[in-house]
């Protein structure tokens, strides 16, 4: 199996913790966030990784090199801003099959990895992974309606729902037919549409899920994923 970490943020809502960090090599006890994160692909069964990287490219490049964990890493390296679908969008073009994992270098997530790529296998369709939590405010908001995604990326609730967690299986040709420049957003511009249109599927994931691109979940982190 082949996946895409987009590892090229900024990480502005870190500076005040790590002025100088690209927020992938944020430090979990010691270990940066994004080996954390590779180790954990390599244990769900994934042999080979893009790696989309931006700020500090050389820093993470020269960590992890071109194998870490027994993963077959490679590099698409963002010179410019991109936005989340420009980025995605050169990364898709070193995947070797029909289809990859994407997930956000600031994210852990436990995913189901095999139910994920049944449903996959089953539609050939776009999936979204959504994840409940306690309170919705910081995501973006989605709802699921007979295995289909209906509603994706409004920040307006509030309480117990469930989230978009960053997570998502994508053709190689999703942006074939899709003539917008770089920058973009790969939620609004690509994702929110093809919602629209309802062939976009839906996985509520169980595992375990933190986000550490802010400085309070950042240190809850170091105690959740301080063993990894």
């Amino acid at each position: 199996m082949e996946a895409i970490v987009l590892a090229g943020g900024l990480g502005t809502r870190l500076r005040s913790v790590l002025p100088d960090t690209p927020k992938p090599m944020a430090p979990i006890c010691g270990k940066p966030f994004l080996a954390i994160l590779l180790e954990n692909l390599a244990r769900q069964g994934f042999s080979r990784v893009v790696l989309s990287v931006g700020y500090k490219a050389d820093v993470i490049q020269a960590y992890f090199g071109d194998v870490y964990a027994g993963l077959v890493l490679r590099y698409e390296v963002e010179t410019e801003p991109l936005g989340t679908g420009g980025a995605l969008r050169k990364a898709l073009g070193q995947i070797q099959g029909d289809h990859a994992f994407v997930f956000n270098g600031d994210t852990f997530l436990d995913l189901e990895v095999d139910a994920v790529a049944a449903l996959w296998g089953r539609y050939r369709q776009p999936v979204i992974v959504a994840r409940e939590v306690d309170d919705v405010s910081r995501y973006g908001q989605v709802f699921l309606e007979n295995g289909r995604v209906r509603t994706f990326g409004e920040k307006s609730g509030v309480g117990a729902g469930l989230i978009n967690a960053g997570c998502y299986v994508l053709p190689v040709d999703a942006f074939a037919n899709i003539a917008v420049p770089a920058p973009f957003s790969l939620e609004h511009t690509v994702l929110a549409p093809w919602v629209a249109s309802g062939c976009v599927r839906g996985h509520v994931t169980r595992g375990l899920f933190i986000d550490i691109g802010i400085p309070s979940d950042y240190a809850r982190a170091q105690t959740l994923l301080g063993e990894s």
